[in-house]
């Protein structure tokens, strides 16, 4: 979290497992971490690793499932929401804390109009007439840049683009002018174009509102210009977390080098081969002992197949969870040196 910003969300020890046919899935495996009023946070890593399942989870829909097992402490001004009844969750969810979805065809209600997607959380968490929310839903699909938005206000979501659509979805997640804004994939499925209109609109209304913002994505391009600090995250847990311009410079852990080499870069004194992160993502039903990124690491050594490294600070608000951040450090910086 920045230094002076207050703190608005406290994850503390937050595990999410589910129970299946092939055993209990570790979706999400004692993650913690803070968020400061107003900021811009980045949560990276490969499908499968637990973003969406940690962002459902601080939004309260992962502990309705009935396969779902939901520990720890997720604190949102103070009060822990996996201690609040449904009830009282659900005045906070879509009011205080709201999430953009990851894929917004599915998200949006086919058969209902734009109109009465927008106007329905309105009339329930700020008690306005059909009137009035209708005039503020109005004049937020204007400032997402939707054009003659009192005319497709009336319209269905078959009837916009996939950029429209996600703007759509930004416009209903700002609705209630929200504390905190979970974006999962805002940009999936869009062209670079689109992409860089969504991020851009999303800082401008994240400054305007003074919301804070978790960006939940596998491009590291994304949050590169766009949040302040990044979490990574691997098979469930929290590896590597810093300030992003010194986390892209020098990474601390393996797996956040994997993810830099396979993205192209116009920074290097000279170009890199782009590499790919050998083996696949662990399975997180049987998850192998000691470090789970231990069978994909050109560092691996006896210690890392028998103990868990700890997410431990390492200075200048980084954290890492390696038993080798200093051998990585020293290869890192001989490699990219002119």
């Amino acid at each position: 979290m920045n230094a002076g910003s207050a703190q608005l969300l406290s994850v503390k020890d937050l595990s999410v497992d589910f129970a299946s046919q092939e055993g209990v899935v570790h979706a999400v495996d004692g993650v913690s971490f803070s968020v400061g009023s107003g900021e811009l946070v980045g949560l990276v890593g490969e499908s499968g690793c637990g973003k969406s399942v940690t962002a459902t989870a601080i939004l309260g829909l992962t502990r309705m499932l009935p396969n779902a097992t939901v520990t720890g402490a997720i604190e949102f001004e103070g009060r822990d929401l996996l201690a609040l009844p449904e009830n009282e969750v659900r005045e906070i969810r879509g009011r205080d804390i709201a999430m953009i979805f990851q894929d917004p065809v599915t998200s949006l209600n086919p058969v209902l109009p734009i109109g009465r997607l927008m106007t329905e959380g309105l009339e329930n968490h700020l008690g306005l007439s059909h009137t009035d929310a209708t005039a503020r839903s109005i004049e937020l699909l204007s400032t997402v840049g939707i054009p003659q938005a009192a005319e497709r206000i009336k319209d269905y979501p078959h009837q916009f683009s996939g950029g429209m659509r996600q703007r759509v979805m930004i416009a209903i997640a700002l609705s209630c002018n929200p504390r905190l804004l979970l974006a999962d994939e805002p940009t999936t499925a869009l062209d670079v174009t689109i992409q860089a209109q969504i991020l851009r609109l999303m800082r401008q209304l994240s400054s305007e509102y003074g919301a804070a913002v978790i960006v939940i994505t596998h491009d590291l391009g994304v949050v590169a210009g766009m949040c302040r600090r990044i979490l990574v995250m691997y098979a469930g847990r929290i590896v590597e977390e810093g300030p992003a311009k010194p986390l892209f410079r020098h990474p601390h852990h393996p797996y956040t080098v994997g993810l830099l080499r396979s993205v192209p870069r116009l920074d290097r004194p000279r170009a890199d081969e782009l590499v790919s992160i050998q083996g696949l993502p662990p399975d997180l039903s049987h998850l192998p002992p000691g470090c789970a990124f231990a069978p994909r690491c050109w560092l691996a050594t006896d210690e890392c197949w028998c103990a868990a490294p700890p997410l431990a600070a390492t200075g200048e608000g980084r954290r890492c969870a390696c038993f080798h951040r200093d051998r990585l450090v020293e290869r890192e910086t001989e490699r990219v040196a002119p």
